[in-house]
C-alpha cells in the first residue's frame, strides 16, 4: 500500500506534464494551483509565474465578468464537468497580449470542504483559421454561384438536391429552401423523367467528368407553376469519400428558341413567296412561249407560204423581183427558227405537254446539236414529277448543260435522272477541265442559281470538281 500511495500521485504528475492539452486547476478564489507544461506552451507563461496568479490573467478583459458568472453557476449546479461557455469556442489570452480561440471543458471537485475547478483546454487557432478560410471560400463560392447567370443545381446519388443557386430560383420559380432536399425530377416534365434517370445513370457509368445533356441540344425543364420551357444544359460529376455528386448547369433558352422559330417561319414564308414568284415567272414564260409558237410562229409560216407562192407565180422577166423574194424567204426561215428557239428557251412546250422525261431528252439532243459534245441520258421510265418540281429539275439540268458548253471544254457528258428512296436525283457529269469550287467566280451566277432553285424546292445541290478532273453536279429533291 505505501508503494501504491506513492505511485498514483507520481503517475498523475506524469500524465499532467505529458498531456498535449493545457490543464489548469484553480481554487475557490480562482487562483491557479496547477499549471502543466502544455499550459506553459499555450499561454507563454512559466509554471512558477502562473501558480498563485488569478485565472483572469489568461482571459481577455471583455470576457472576464462572463467567465466569473459561468464559474459561479457551474459551482452551484454541483455537476462534475461540462463544456465551457454557451458556444464551443471561447477565447484565451497569451502573455504577449495575443488573443486566441480555445476549446475548453471544466470540472469541479470538493476536497476537505474546499472547491477546486480544473479547466482542460486546447488551442484551436489553426482549426479556427482553417474553418474561417473554409467559410470565406464557401462564401466566395456562394457569391459566384448566386451571381452566375446560369442555373446551377447539384444532386446526390439519390437525385436529391443539395445546391440550388439564385439563378435556379429565378428559372424554376422556386425558393432555395423549398428546393433543397427535393428530388430533381420535380423540375422535369413527367414524360421525360424516366429517360432523364437513365441518362444520368449511363453518364455515371461512363466516368466522364462532364458533357452536354441529352442527345439533342435543347431539353425541357418544368417551372413550379407547371410551365414547360426549353433549356440548354450540361452535366458534370465528382466522387468524394465514396459518394457521387452530379452538377447540372442549365440556361433558359425560351427567347432564343422563340426567335429561332420565328426566323424559321420567316424563312419558310420567304421560300413560299419565292417559290410562288418562280411559279408565276414560269407561267408567264409558258404563256409567252406558247404565243410565240402558236401565233407569231403561225403568222410567220403563213407569210413564208405566201412568199413562196409569189415567187413561183412570177414570170421569168421578173428575175430581180424573184431574187428579192428569195432573200425574203431566207429571212423568214431564219425568223421562224429564231422564234422557235426563243420559245423553247423561255419554256419548252414539250415540258408541259409530254412531261419531264421527254423535255430532258429534247434538252440533251438540242445540247449535242448546238455544241457537238456527246451526251448520254438515262431516265427512269416510271418517273412522274409534278409542278413546280418538274420545272425545277429541268432548269437545273438546263443550267448545268449551259455551264458545260460555256466553261468546261468537255467532250463527253453523262446525265441520269431517277428515283432513289423517295427522292428524285439528277446527276450531270462531264470530263472537262474542272475548277476549284472554293475559288471566287466573278460574274458567274449559274451555280448560285442552281443552288437557290434547289433550296426553294426543299432540295440540295452538291457540286464536286477539281482542276483537270471534270465536274459532277447532283440535285436531290
Amino acid at each position: 500500500m505505501p508503494d501504491r500511495e506513492w505511485l498514483i500521485p507520481a503517475l498523475s504528475r506524469g500524465i499532467l506534464e505529458s498531456a498535449m492539452d493545457a490543464i489548469i486547476t484553480v481554487d475557490e478564489s480562482h487562483k491557479v494551483v496547477l499549471f502543466n507544461a502544455a499550459a506553459e506552451q499555450v499561454f507563454g507563461v512559466a509554471q512558477a509565474e502562473a501558480l498563485g496568479s488569478p485565472l483572469e490573467r489568461f482571459i481577455p478583459q471583455r470576457f472576464r465578468a462572463a467567465h466569473d458568472r459561468h464559474m459561479k453557476q457551474f459551482g452551484e449546479t454541483g455537476a462534475s464537468s461540462r463544456r465551457m461557455g454557451h458556444q464551443r469556442i471561447v477565447a484565451g489570452l497569451r502573455a504577449n497580449g495575443e488573443e486566441f480561440p480555445i476549446d475548453a471543458s471544466i470540472s469541479q471537485i470538493t476536497e476537505r470542504g474546499r472547491h477546486f475547478y480544473t479547466v482542460i483546454l486546447r488551442d484551436v487557432s489553426q482549426r479556427v483559421r482553417a474553418a474561417e478560410a473554409l467559410a470565406r471560400s464557401e462564401a466566395r463560392m456562394r457569391g459566384i454561384l448566386d451571381s452566375a447567370m446560369d442555373a446551377i443545381i447539384t444532386v446526390d446519388e439519390r437525385q436529391e438536391i443539395l445546391l440550388f443557386n439564385a439563378a435556379a430560383e429565378r428559372v424554376f420559380g422556386c425558393v432555395r429552401e423549398e428546393a433543397i432536399g427535393a428530388p430533381l425530377w420535380r423540375f422535369i416534365p413527367e414524360r421525360f423523367r424516366a429517360s432523364h434517370g437513365d441518362h444520368v445513370k449511363r453518364f455515371g457509368d461512363t466516368g466522364t467528368s462532364s458533357r452536354r445533356m441529352g442527345a439533342a441540344r435543347i431539353v425541357t425543364g418544368l417551372r413550379t407553376n407547371g410551365e414547360e420551357f426549353p433549356i440548354e444544359a450540361s452535366i458534370s460529376q465528382i466522387e468524394d469519400h465514396g459518394h457521387r455528386f452530379y452538377t447540372v448547369i442549365l440556361r433558359d433558352v425560351t427567347e432564343r428558341v422563340r426567335a429561332e422559330r420565328a426566323l424559321n417561319e420567316s424563312r419558310e414564308e420567304i421560300k413560299e413567296m419565292a417559290l410562288a414568284a418562280s411559279s408565276v415567272r414560269e407561267q408567264e414564260k409558258s404563256r409567252i412561249a406558247r404565243e410565240l409558237h402558236d401565233e407569231l410562229g403561225q403568222a410567220l409560216t403563213a407569210l413564208k407560204i405566201d412568199v413562196v407562192w409569189m415567187k413561183q407565180n412570177l414570170s421569168a422577166a421578173k428575175a430581180e423581183l424573184a431574187g428579192k423574194l428569195t432573200e425574203m424567204q431566207l429571212l423568214l426561215d431564219g425568223t421562224v427558227s429564231a422564234t422557235r428557239r426563243i420559245s423553247a428557251d423561255l419554256r419548252p412546250l414539250i415540258l408541259d405537254d409530254l412531261g419531264l422525261a421527254a423535255a430532258a431528252e429534247w434538252l440533251v439532243q438540242n445540247f449535242t446539236q448546238r455544241t457537238g459534245v456527246h451526251c448520254e441520258l438515262a431516265v427512269a421510265t416510271d418517273l412522274e414529277l409534278g409542278e413546280p418540281h418538274a420545272t425545277g429539275v429541268f432548269r437545273v439540268l438546263q443550267e448545268s448543260l449551259t455551264n458545260i458548253a460555256r466553261h468546261s471544254g468537255a467532250t463527253r457528258v453523262e446525265v441520269t435522272l431517277q428515283a432513289e428512296d423517295g427522292h428524285v436525283v439528277l446527276h450531270v457529269r462531264d470530263n472537262g477541265k474542272g475548277f476549284d469550287p472554293g475559288a471566287p467566280r466573278k460574274g458567274s451566277y449559274g451555280l448560285l442559281g442552281v443552288r437557290e432553285r434547289a433550296a426553294l424546292l426543299g432540295g440540295k445541290v452538291t457540286i464536286e470538281s477539281a482542276p483537270g478532273e471534270g465536274t459532277r453536279v447532283e440535285l436531290r429533291l
